[in-house]
């Protein structure tokens, strides 16, 4: 995940500076090039940092935190400040002045432009209850219509296209007099990319830019390509007026300086983060949030507002009142497994939760390995043996391990984590009788 590498290191500088008994000016300064190396490490921009890391020492001395008994938590506290205020303020979500609102994604090929006009869609029907409309305005790559067409199909979106012999600009008016007509609340353009900036492209996009007035000019850039990716947002926004940009692939090795980068060089926000490949993969970009997660703080809210948005409440509800009155089956877990899955990678889960240790790439793959294969295990048995798991002799156990491709120590693992639930769901019941956990309460 990206940040990862910036999140260890000062994270790292947070624990040593807690382990100071007093800052001088010589730790204070070992602290501050340990942060610049750490921002650099990440792929920062070197203008950046410089002004980051002095901004950081007027603070900490005009607060005169040298003179504290202990000055790492106002260290922090004004590292953590100048964070939030190197991502600028939060003006993360989508602009709706006109109706239908015009929304041109723009970008350079391979960023992935065409998924993300689809998770747009997909995020502005569910988070902004708004109609929207996809529209194929990229005529040079025929591939990109029948994608944006699959993805609209497959998520029941709403797909315009004239196809590859008309301007992408008259597409683009033409999918504006649907939207009209039709009520839609707002049309997501599609545009083309190029391997590199080019005049072109720019002509290109100023034309549909001029005949559409959109709302939100949003350029997708990879967190990927570091460095490349400010160059790229400073041109876009020189030569078309980006309002916002959008990181891709902040899920994967990126090193995260570029968001860092951004919008101090350039002066647009991040509004958006990709974060997988998956339709519902884009988050709206808090600054506050994600200057926690990086000093390891976590993200309760944004946690909670993933659990809200993916997981089912009935579900869930009708799982726990089982849950508390004893009637903890493996069908219960087999769909406590299935909610869990919903809210993403487990170490992506963890990082939302303060406190919370991190694990090991090896560690995730494992663990989720053993989720899947109790996923596949408990899949494998009976409506019967689901529902009364106490049934399950060794004949049974040999069947379900061949039907599964597993061993019967795999079934007996299910099953064991089976009753340590089911004993942990007795203690709690038992706590709520006594008054210690309020109805309702842990879940």
């Amino acid at each position: 995940m990206a940040f990862d590498s910036l999140s260890d290191r000062l994270k790292g500088i947070i624990k040593s500076l807690k382990g100071q008994s007093r800052l001088t000016e010589n730790n204070m300064d070992a602290m501050l090039k340990e942060i610049q190396m750490a921002l650099l490490e990440a792929d920062v921009n070197f203008k950046v940092v410089r002004e980051f890391i002095a901004s950081i020492k007027e603070k900490a001395l005009g607060a005169k935190v040298l003179e504290e008994l202990n000055p790492s938590q106002t260290v922090v506290k004004i590292v953590r400040e100048e964070l939030i205020a190197l991502f600028g303020e939060d003006v993360s979500g989508f602009t709706y002045k006109s109706h239908p609102s015009v929304i041109m994604l723009v970008g350079l090929q391979g960023t992935g432009k065409t998924t993300t006009a689809g998770k747009i869609a997909k995020y502005m029907r569910a988070d902004d209850k708004k109609n929207p409309l996809l529209v194929a305005a990229d005529i040079y790559r025929p591939a990109a219509i029948d994608q944006l067409r699959t993805i609209a199909n497959d998520n029941q979106l709403s797909f315009f296209t004239l196809g590859d012999k008309v301007k992408p600009e008259d597409i683009a008016i033409k999918a504006l007099e649907k939207a009209k007509e039709e009520k839609y609340d707002a049309v997501i353009v599609d545009t083309a990319g190029r391997l590199h900036i080019d005049d072109q492209l720019m002509d290109e996009l100023k034309e549909i830019k001029n005949r559409t007035h959109p709302d939100e000019i949003l350029l997708l850039v990879d967190a990927m390509s570091g460095q490349d990716a400010v160059n790229t947002a400073l041109a876009f926004y020189e030569k078309v007026g980006v309002t916002g940009v959008i990181m891709s692939k902040l899920d994967g090795d990126a090193r995260g300086g570029a968001a860092l980068s951004i919008r101090k060089l350039t002066g647009v926000p991040v509004k958006f983060i990709g974060t997988g490949e998956k339709i519902d993969d884009l988050e709206a970009f808090h600054p506050e949030r994600m200057v926690d997660r990086i000093l390891g703080m976590g993200d309760v809210v944004t946690l909670i507002e993933q659990a809200q948005k993916k997981i089912d409440e009935k579900e869930a509800k009708k799982t726990a009142n089982r849950m508390m009155k004893g009637e903890f089956d493996l069908n219960d877990m087999l769909a406590q497994l299935k909610q869990l899955n919903k809210l993403g990678s487990l170490g992506g889960i963890l990082k939302l939760i303060p406190g919370m240790p991190k694990i090991s790439p090896e560690q995730q793959a494992i663990a989720e390995k053993e989720m899947k294969n109790m996923e596949i295990i408990i899949n494998s048995m009976t409506p019967e043996e689901r529902a009364h798991p106490d049934i399950l002799r060794n004949s049974r156990k040999v069947r379900i391990a061949k039907g599964s491709g597993k061993t019967s120590a795999d079934i007996n693992r299910v099953i064991k984590k089976w009753e340590q639930s089911k004993e942990m769901m007795k203690m709690m019941k038992n706590y709520q009788k006594g008054g210690k956990i309020p109805p309702g309460g842990m879940f």
